[in-house]
């Protein structure tokens, strides 16, 4: 099969590789429909954090089941799904309480015998647990937002709950990339009467607006601090989005956020200095987040696409064969493309 690899930074090329086999009897292969590139995948793309050369690459996906191991009960040959960014076992201490993320037993793709979900194929471990059935004959059209909830859906919900976000808030999120955007469309669903996005980009300006940004400041740093002060009584946001994961962006969220408000940090953590203890105490903040748990928000949040609620594929705004998967990096990355679909 063909598979994504990384050599060095700006260097991805997709070459032939063995195709995955059943390992463990709770194993599946899928091949792979729809995949994509994340935002985090630029930090190492960019040569901003390490990885390691000659790898597989990409953890997102959806695709066909097209072998089972013997203990695989709930998926068949033949089911379409969506997994995880993270994969887990679902029956470990952190899975029952919903930290999916965080399973003693699971991981991300590429860790632990497993491969990057660029690729025509798949070996999904604790297949159970980490593959989530679309119903035969879902349209076609709904498939980009059933990816989303391979990652950025899951992790823009992610912010927002972490965040507190609930019927009325006030809401600020910081990052306009696709889980920033899933992150104000997350906020929208769970009834926050107000969500500015702090975005800077015309065609992500728009998308955040069609998911339901209300409001929209394109100044960084003090500015955009009080910029968001003027929107909220002087006090600032109830909740505020951290989907970035760099210091401007720690220090805007910290800024931005009224005393006794809440964050929500999802954004990968780079460059990032130790946590102001003194703002926090002094301010009351409550600071949340982490890797997402998309295998524990996937069964809710795969309904409300299934029935028409949710809808975030127009945060794909690229598709590439998985032969220019290099082509849609360097979109990615010169900002050309706001996150790009692979179809193998």
């Amino acid at each position: 099969m063909k598979a994504g690899i990384f050599y060095k930074p700006h260097d991805v090329r997709v070459e032939e590789v063995p195709d995955p086999k059943i390992e463990k009897p709770t194993d599946a292969i899928v091949k792979i429909t729809y995949t994509c590139i994340c935002g985090s995948d630029l930090w190492w793309y960019r040569g901003i954090s390490e990885r390691k050369p000659g790898g597989q690459i990409g953890h997102e996906f959806m695709g066909e089941v097209i072998k089972v191991g013997k203990d695989v009960k709930n998926v068949n040959v033949g089911d379409l799904a969506v997994g995880p960014f993270f994969w887990c076992d679902g029956k470990c201490p952190q899975c029952k309480k919903g930290m999916s993320s965080a399973c003693l037993n699971g991981g991300s793709w590429g860790t632990k015998g497993t491969t990057g979900c660029q690729a025509e194929q798949l070996r999904v471990p604790y297949a159970d647990a980490n593959l989530f059935t679309i119903p035969k004959g879902t349209d076609e059209k709904l498939m980009p937002s059933l990816l989303a909830l391979s990652d950025v859906m899951g992790t823009g919900h992610h912010a927002a709950v972490s965040a507190g976000v609930t019927k009325g808030s006030v809401v600020a999120v910081v990052g306009d990339g696709a889980v920033g955007l899933c992150a104000v469309l997350a906020s929208k669903r769970l009834g926050a009467k107000k969500i500015i996005l702090m975005s800077r980009h015309e065609d992500r300006q728009k998308i955040g607006k069609q998911f339901g940004a209300t409001d929209i400041i394109a100044d960084r740093g003090q500015e955009g601090i009080e910029k968001v002060k003027e929107l909220t009584e002087t006090i600032g946001a109830d909740c505020v989005l951290e989907c970035v994961g760099g210091k401007e962006a720690r220090d805007m969220a910290i800024g931005m956020v009224r005393s006794g408000g809440r964050i929500g940090c999802v954004g990968v953590p780079h460059d990032v200095s130790d946590i102001p203890a003194g703002d926090i105490f002094w301010k009351n903040i409550t600071i949340g987040g982490g890797i997402a748990p998309t295998a524990s928000y996937t069964p809710e949040l795969l309904a409300d696409v299934l029935s028409g609620k949710l809808d975030p594929s127009p945060v794909f705004n690229l598709t590439l064969p998985l032969s220019e998967l290099s082509k849609g990096y360097e979109a990615m990355d010169k900002r050309k493309s706001t996150k790009v679909l692979i179809k193998p």
